[in-house]
Formats: C-alpha cells, structure tokens, sequence
C-alpha cells in the first residue's frame, strides 16, 4: 500500500498581492502569505503605512514590496495591475463600511461602500483572472467578505448588500473560470479586533451582543483568519473553488 503525501501549504517561488495590506486583516494576510514562502506585494491607496508592514516582513527575512492601488478607480487599477507581472494569488482586503438605519443611508454613502466592497473586488478579480488566464498557471483569488454576506445586521443594510453581492459574484466567476485552473473563493470573518473596530469594542452593549451571537464565546482576532488564507491560497486548497469559509466563532451555524 502507498499512502498519499498531504498536498503542502507552502507558497515559496509564488507572487501574491494583498490589497488593503497597510494594516489590520490585510497586514495579517500578507504576513500570513509571506511566511509560507510567497513574495508579498502590499498593496494599498496609501505607501508611508505600507511601507512599515513591508520594511517588518523583511526584517523577519521574508520577501515583501509596497504598490499603492486604488480599488475604487477601477481604470488607474486595472492600468496599474497591467504594468505588474502577474500573480498566483491574490487576497482582496480592501473594504469599507459606512453603518446607519437603511432609512437614512444617503446615496454618497452607498455609492462609496458599493465602489469599493462590489465594483473595486469585481473589476480586481478580472482585471488578475486575465492575466492568469493568460499565463496558463491557474491561480487563487481571495475575498475577505464577511459573515454578513450570509446573514443580516441593523444598520447594516448597506455593508450586507455589498457582502451578498460579492458571494453571488465569485461563485459566477468561479464556474467561468474554473477550466482554466483560476480559484475564486472567500473567508468570511466575524467581527475582528482592528484599529477600524475599535469603536465598536468600545460600546459595552455592542460587545455583548457579539459574544451572545459568536458560540465559541470570544471575537476574533487577525490571527484567526491567516490560516484560513493560507489554506485558500495553497494547493491543499487545489479542489476548493466558488466557497465562502466561514471564521465566524459559530454565528452563522444557526
């Protein structure tokens, strides 16, 4: 009998970009990635916070570069990514939410949520789907999404909208691009501990709130979401496309 070797996690030799890299989940994906062996380009809008995550990665002797990426302005991105070499894996961190009663969510606020959390991770999808298309490689595409692309939330009508959105549009992309090796798939957190959530950690009632809806009794932490990046991004994750992992502590399972 020969027993089968478990496919590696490994990225070495491997180019990943991670938008939304300059801090929180995005900073832990990147760190996540290069230290399984990728060279990490850290993408976001601004370079000064890039540059400290990239200037951290290699002084723990990994391999990291900073690259500013705008994913709401889908012409400068798509003209930007032409200009790189092209990638095997690629985590979409970029996000933004803007919460209020959908009764008063205002028309310039739901146009930047959708711009960024829809239109930027579309047109980022295809504008890296082309070129590992084109590459003949395959390749892996992860969106940060959100346990709220599953579920409903007050005063989340807007944020829940974009998440729901972003699920029906992979699993589409995932079975346009699956003959040609392109994963397209999500991790879907529930509320983590970053400078962004600060104020929501800050509300005691809040906070309640999520430890009674979270089952394994805690919120998360970045740490929580790596591996689940790693997975996506190596081939142990070979056979995995158009599926949202969910990293919810349980909140979902209802």
């Amino acid at each position: 009998m020969s027993l089968p070797v478990s496919p590696t996690f490994r990225l070495d030799g491997r180019r990943a970009l991670v938008t939304g890299a300059s801090s929180g989940i995005g900073a832990a994906c990147a760190a996540a990635l290069a230290g399984q062996g990728a060279h990490v380009v850290c993408a976001a809008r601004g370079v000064e916070k890039l540059q400290a995550v990239v200037d951290e990665l290699t002084a723990r002797g990994q391999s990291a570069s900073a690259l500013a990426l705008d994913v709401a302005d889908p012409a400068a991105m798509a003209a930007t990514l032409e200009a790189e070499p092209g990638f095997d894996v690629v985590v979409n961190s970029a996000g933004l939410a803007r919460h209020s009663p959908a009764l008063e969510t205002r028309p310039e606020d739901f146009d930047a949520v959708v711009g960024v959390n829809l239109r930027g991770a579309y047109f980022l999808s295809a504008a890296v789907a082309r070129k590992m298309i084109a590459a003949r490689k395959g390749g892996s595409i992860i969106h940060i999404s959100s346990q709220m692309g599953h579920v409903g939330g007050t005063d989340r009508a807007l944020y829940c909208a974009t998440k729901h959105g972003l699920e029906g549009m992979l699993k589409s992309m995932a079975l346009e691009w699956g003959r040609d090796r392109v994963r397209i798939n999500s991790v879907c957190p529930t509320f983590i501990r970053t400078p962004l959530t600060e104020a929501t950690f800050a509300n005691p009632e809040r906070v309640r709130w999520i430890e009674e809806k979270i089952k394994l009794g805690r919120v998360g932490e970045v740490e929580d979401i790596m591996g689940a990046v790693i997975y996506l991004a190596s081939d142990a994750s070979a056979l995995v496309t158009g599926s949202a992992l969910m990293v919810d502590g349980g909140w979902t399972a209802d």
